[in-house]
């Protein structure tokens, strides 16, 4: 198992801990997950919920939790910490300020293209020590188009790319006809986004990390991906169920006791499909109950809060609070397989052995990503001299 580069950035595990909102991944599981060598990431998505009276000024509230929960991460860890910005926020552009003002190691976006690259960025992107970008993307058609976007605007590329599947959780990238179709599985994506990624390699001289996530929930998972070319995986719904995980008791047993019938998708009222696991609160929307809105902000641009059945960051604030009679959970196609709260220590250490102990994947010789040529021949002029 190799440490996961994203330019001068090195985990030594080749793990990025997914954003999950809203007050799921915080400073707790971001630093557990950088203390044990992986990448660990902090979720911006209306955190200024955290704030008392935050409906006063909600974008003020957001700017504040963020960076107060930068910061208590950062006490917390040496190691490298992220933020997850979805690029569908109404206030997104404060989100990335607050994170490079604060010198986050790296951003991740997803919930849109994030095609215009953000001027904090542009200012920030001269020399290795900078903040990182990330984006996601669910098919290689939006990865080339972020990426030859970056090129031909501003010069610059992103720094690595997510690409995740349709078994992930939360709001997915795809139709719902889709998410069970075997052509947009992660296990083809990844070979198909590798391949779109090597041209701007060689063009800029520089390799880019394909991480890959949405249903990789064992080592045996990880080391089939990354047989397939990805450099790193990103692991969320194995993590929910853990000690340092920042959401209630009530959250995480949601987990623990769901089982592989309970997993739903949802019609959101962003206007994207979701993974959530089935309870009392969804079953009522299913049956058409409204539930009252009062909206202090429109936090996602999609939203139109008027036809809405309810306030999905109230649902999903409420539900990280333990409060599931009034929201509900967000999870991976995996969730069920969930058995115990432990430790992210123990949760890495055994997903290390399941990698030690699978099996090599039958295609690990046809499809494992070559060295680009530019690496190739830097290395034979090394070993020349």
């Amino acid at each position: 198992m190799q440490a996961l580069r994203i330019g001068d950035l090195e985990a030594r595990l080749p793990i990025i801990q997914g954003g999950m909102g809203v007050a799921v991944s915080l400073s707790g599981l971001a630093s557990a997950v950088a203390n044990e060598g992986g990448i660990g990431v902090i979720s911006s998505a209306s955190i200024g919920m955290l704030i008392p009276g935050f409906s006063k000024d909600f974008r003020a509230a957001n700017q504040r939790a963020l960076r107060e929960e930068i910061r208590k991460t950062r006490k917390l860890t040496k190691g490298i910490v992220g933020v997850n910005i979805m690029v569908a926020l109404s206030d997104y552009t404060d989100h990335l300020q607050v994170a490079v003002e604060e010198g986050v190691d790296l951003i991740i976006s997803g919930a849109g293209l994030p095609l215009k690259m953000p001027a904090i960025l542009l200012k920030d992107k001269a020399g290795e020590n900078r903040t990182k970008f990330v984006p996601i993307a669910s098919s290689a058609r939006a990865a080339k188009l972020i990426f030859k976007y970056w090129a031909d605007h501003y010069g610059v590329i992103p720094d690595a790319v997510v690409v995740e599947g349709p078994l992930a959780g939360g709001h997915l990238g795809f139709k719902t006809t889709q998410i069970d179709d075997k052509d947009f599985s992660l296990q083809k994506l990844v070979p198909e986004i590798v391949s779109i990624m090597k041209p701007f390699e060689q063009q800029f001289g520089r390799p880019i990390p394909v991480i890959a996530g949405g249903g990789v929930y064992t080592g045996s998972d990880m080391r089939q991906i990354m047989s397939l070319g990805a450099a790193g995986v990103q692991i969320a719904t194995r993590l929910v169920p853990t000690f340092e995980c920042d959401a209630s008791m009530e959250f995480k047993k949601a987990y623990i006791n769901s089982k592989k019938e309970d997993l739903m998708l949802i019609k959101s009222p962003v206007g994207l499909p979701g993974r959530a696991i089935r309870n009392q609160f969804l079953e009522a929307v299913e049956a058409g109950e409204k539930k009252p809105i009062k909206c202090p902000w429109k936090c996602i641009k999609t939203c139109d809060y008027k036809k809405a059945p309810y306030c999905i960051s109230l649902a999903l604030i409420n539900a990280s609070k333990g409060n599931l009679k009034n929201g509900f959970v967000f999870a991976g196609s995996n969730a069920y397989r969930t058995t115990k709260i432990q430790s992210v220590k123990a949760v890495f250490a055994e997903m290390i052995e399941e990698y030690k102990s699978a099996s090599p994947p039958n295609n690990n010789l046809m499809s494992i990503r070559p060295m680009p040529d530019f690496l190739r021949n830097r290395s034979r002029v090394r070993a020349l001299v």
